[in-house]
């Protein structure tokens, strides 16, 4: 850690996984003052599970947070993979190689319960200060120092000046348009097509039916896939609770304002969804109360040409949202914060030009490898979702080679080869071993 931190002061907005775990970063690496803008009045975290993979474990163990959510969280062990209309198993995959490859297990659990870890561990940082109910409105000036713009929902906007400003402002981040505006770039965030139901089951819902009982006891991730639609489910919060996450064409929100993002879901829509789906599925989406049926777009958003703008840079879904489907959103976002809290921590002094290079590293760390787990997201959801065709049938022989020799799996999320290339990287460490070279050459 370098001793030259003075009184740098970053400014963080958004109070998400990226954020939180940004500002918990730069605390333990000795940034002194910290400035966290989120415009919820406080963090009453949707969403339910979440896949909790090693390469984000490995940094809030190195943050010290791990420990407390690990707790209640499921260690998967294995993943199957069945037809969707009569629950046939196409692939089995045993996941127990993951602790002994790369130290930590692959764990499920419940978002709350992740954010909150993060959250408690920042309440304990003197250097952290959260504004709550407080807006940011955008970037007021670039230089010399950012300064931005943000309104209490109470209160008069008044103006913010920082050496750093980080945008974790998701996807709909203000801040990414302004730097796009600034480079004369024209991009948006664009509809995938899909949209997903998350559901939560308890055990006492599922106590009657010994087949649900058996995926609710299980240490395994089960995926359904069908046609242009899949389910993913599994047991969390010491599996109390069975967590389902659909994907299916997103009806509902296509004429819908673009910054409509979620909607009260309809359950008999839902029902008629997945009609065709085995009846073990239909049991389990039967059992959601009418009235708790909740609907999520699923958006993305082109490559940025560039995540920095001189003393500002953008992390998480603002600058790299992806599909669910290789369960790596928060993980990537909690990359981004881990590089950021290292990349800062060896400033050499605070000046403009020296923040810029830092963000640079940061950018040259972890852009490339972002991209390429939103692009491969993206590839393995249409492979999941093959109609009937040949593609769909070379798709099951790959399926069911897995299943009986191993080799490579179509569902990338499950794939040895892609899990050696995402849960075996530690971009911290990457970031600390190249950072003098990389400053020196950006």
């Amino acid at each position: 850690m370098n001793s030259y931190m003075g009184d740098l002061h970053v400014a963080v907005i958004g109070a998400g996984m990226g954020g939180l775990a940004s500002a918990l970063a730069l605390a333990k690496h000795g940034i002194p003052c910290i400035d966290v803008y989120e415009t919820a009045s406080n963090l009453g975290f949707v969403g339910a599970g979440i896949q909790l993979a090693p390469n984000m474990a490995r940094i809030l163990d190195y943050l010290g947070c791990w420990e407390s959510i690990a707790k209640e969280a499921t260690d998967i062990k294995h993943a199957g993979i069945r037809r969707h209309n009569d629950n046939t198993e196409l692939a089995h995959v045993d996941l127990s190689y993951i602790l002994k490859e790369y130290g930590i297990p692959h764990m499920v659990g419940h978002r709350f319960s992740l954010a909150d870890a993060i959250l408690n561990a920042c309440k304990k940082e003197t250097a952290i200060t959260f504004h709550f109910s407080t807006s940011c409105t955008g970037i007021k000036s670039w230089t010399p120092k950012p300064t931005i713009t943000v309104k209490p929902r109470e209160g008069e906007p008044y103006d913010v000046s920082a050496d750093i400003v980080l945008a974790a402002d998701g996807i709909k981040s203000v801040i990414r348009p302004q730097i796009l505006k600034e480079l004369n770039v024209e991009a948006e965030v664009t509809d995938s097509g899909q949209s997903a139901y998350r559901i939560m089951l308890t055990r006492e819902q599922m106590t009657s039916d010994p087949e649900m009982l058996e995926l609710l006891d299980s240490d395994q991730v089960t995926r359904w896939i069908g046609e242009r639609r899949h389910i993913i489910a599994y047991p969390i919060s010491n599996k109390s609770i069975y967590n389902i996450s659909t994907a299916q064409p997103d009806v509902h929100f296509a004429a819908a304002p673009s910054a409509t993002y979620t909607t009260r879901g309809s359950k008999a829509d839902m029902l008629d969804n997945f009609k065709d789906f085995c009846p073990l599925v239909l049991r389990m989406l039967n059992l959601v109360p009418e009235g708790e049926v909740c609907e999520w777009k699923l958006r993305v958003h082109n490559p940025l040409p560039t995540w920095v703008r001189g003393s500002v840079a953008l992390i998480g879904d603002a600058c790299h949202p992806t599909l669910p489907h290789l369960n790596q959103g928060a993980a990537q976002a909690i990359e981004d914060a881990g590089v950021l809290a290292i990349v800062l921590s060896k400033l050499p002094d605070h000046s403009p030009d020296s923040i810029n290079k830092a963000l640079k590293v940061y950018e040259h760390v972890r852009k490339e490898r972002a991209e390429t787990l939103v692009a491969l997201a993206a590839a393995s959801g249409k492979t999941l979702h093959l109609g009937e065709g040949a593609a769909r049938e070379e798709r099951d022989k790959q399926f069911a080679a897995l299943k009986d020799k191993g080799g490579p799996s179509p569902d990338k999320a499950v794939d040895a080869e892609v899990q050696k290339m995402i849960l075996g990287t530690d971009v911290m460490r990457i970031a600390n071993d190249e950072f003098e070279a990389l400053f020196q050459k950006l």
